[in-house]
C-alpha cells in the first residue's frame, strides 16, 4: 500500500469521498511557495491562488482534476459535503491550460470555529474526451452550486473510473477567510 493510500484511509477520505484510493501522488505547488504534502496543515492565506499541479500522465490522454472539501461547513456536521473548490475536465496530456474549466479555483475558506478541514485533490484518467456541456460552468467569484457535490457520482456519470493520483492538506480558519467570503459575494 502506498503512502497516498494509507493516509487517505487514516484520514477517512476513504470512505467519506471515494472507495478506492489512488496509488500515485499528485504534486501540488502554490505560488506562496508551499507544497501539498499528504495531510500536512496549510493556511487559507497560503493556498488562496490557483496552484501548479503535476502527475505522471501520458501526452495523448485526457484527465479530470477535482479539489473538494468534504467537511463543509464542519467535519462534525458536513451538511454540504462535498464542497468542490476546483473542477477541470478534458485536460489533454496533463496540461491544465488545455483543460475545460468546469468550476474555477476557489481557495480554502473554512468557517471560524469549525476546526481542520480536509482539502482533497484527485486526478482521474478519462477513457476519452468527455462531453461536459451539461455541467454548469462556475466562476471563482461565487460559491453557488458548489455544495453537496459528489466526485464519486460525477466520476461514475462520466465513466472516469477510480482516481489515478491524489493528495490532500488540512486547513482551518485564518485572517484571509473573510476576504475570500467578500469575493464570493461578488
Amino acid at each position: 500500500m502506498s503512502d497516498v493510500q494509507s493516509l487517505f484511509k487514516k484520514n477517512s477520505i476513504i470512505p467519506d469521498i471515494i472507495t478506492i484510493a489512488p496509488s500515485e501522488i499528485l504534486n501540488i505547488q502554490y505560488q506562496s511557495g508551499v507544497t501539498v504534502n499528504l495531510g500536512k496543515e496549510l493556511t487559507p492565506t497560503q493556498v488562496k491562488d490557483k496552484p501548479v499541479v503535476k502527475w505522471a500522465c501520458k501526452d495523448t490522454e485526457y484527465y479530470t482534476l477535482a479539489m473538494i472539501d468534504p467537511d463543509a461547513p464542519s467535519r462534525e456536521k458536513p451538511k454540504f459535503r462535498e464542497w468542490h473548490h476546483w473542477l477541470v475536465g478534458n485536460i489533454y496530456g496533463g496540461d491544465l491550460n488545455k483543460g475545460e474549466v468546469l468550476s474555477d479555483y476557489i481557495g480554502s475558506g473554512p468557517p471560524k470555529g469549525t476546526g481542520l478541514h480536509r482539502y482533497v485533490f484527485l486526478v482521474f484518467k478519462q477513457q476519452e474526451k468527455c462531453d461536459f456541456s451539461k455541467v454548469p460552468k462556475l466562476p471563482n467569484n461565487s460559491g453557488d452550486k458548489r455544495g453537496k457535490f459528489s466526485i464519486a457520482k460525477f466520476a461514475q456519470e462520466y465513466k472516469l473510473g477510480t482516481p489515478i493520483a491524489g493528495n490532500f492538506y488540512l486547513a482551518k480558519y485564518d485572517d484571509y477567510v473573510p476576504k475570500l467570503y467578500a469575493k464570493l459575494k461578488g
